[in-house]
């Protein structure tokens, strides 16, 4: 009996973190240990565990296929273009980081929006 192929996907961190107690940091560590290939934004970083951090999402340069959020609507609201522009597959609101107003603007340029927690979606196999 084979296994299906594992699917690798470039992943965005938006609000990523070099604090291990932190969400997005452990899933950064999860995702990569996935197999996925993750892509840090955060302003003051310039890497996280050796992988090089974006200041911001007008920096990440080629297709994405999720981008998995861990800031909240007072940040992600002035996002609305750039992430539109960015054109993700999916972009998951993590607890805490639920936005309505941005989910409708995503989903009306035919970008999915989830409202799920990464690591659990990692930990049981929904990634």
């Amino acid at each position: 009996m084979t296994s299906a192929p594992i699917s690798r996907e470039r992943v965005v961190i938006l609000g990523a973190s070099d604090k291990p107690e932190r969400y997005a940091h452990q899933a950064q560590q999860l995702l990569a240990r996935h197999g996925h290939e993750v892509i840090p934004v955060h302003p003051r970083l310039s890497e996280i565990e050796g992988t090089p951090v974006v200041a911001d999402l007008s920096q990440v340069v080629g297709p994405v296929d999720t981008v998995t959020m861990y800031v909240g609507p007072a940040i992600s609201n002035g996002l609305v273009e750039k992430l539109i522009a960015l054109k993700p597959r999916r972009v998951i609101f993590n607890p805490g980081t639920e936005n309505p107003a941005l989910s409708v603007h995503l989903q009306a340029a035919g970008i999915a929006v989830e409202e799920a927690c990464t690591l659990v979606l990692l930990h049981t196999g929904q990634f």
